[in-house]
């Protein structure tokens, strides 16, 4: 099961890099293109005052996170 939802685009270099990190890392998540998915880009300006920066993270609970570190996930999951 994901423990949470990375929105990103295609293109984004920070968001290759984080998918890697989590893959090696052996976490879980769902991804979303916001390119693809018009309702996703929606999430992603809410969160980020208006602009679609990606990597954004939410999380199950809510709580969102924008261009976050491997650290960052991590201490976030095990809280």
């Amino acid at each position: 099961m994901a423990a949470f939802t990375m929105y990103s685009t295609p293109w984004c270099g920070y968001c290759h890099r984080l998918k890697g990190q989590l893959k090696r890392a052996g976490i879980e998540f769902a991804e979303v293109d916001i390119e693809q998915v018009p309702d996703a880009a929606k999430i992603v300006e809410k969160v980020n005052n208006g602009n679609q920066t990606v990597p954004t993270v939410v999380f199950p609970d809510g709580t969102a996170m924008t261009n976050p570190s491997i650290a960052q996930i991590a201490d976030k999951l095990v809280a």
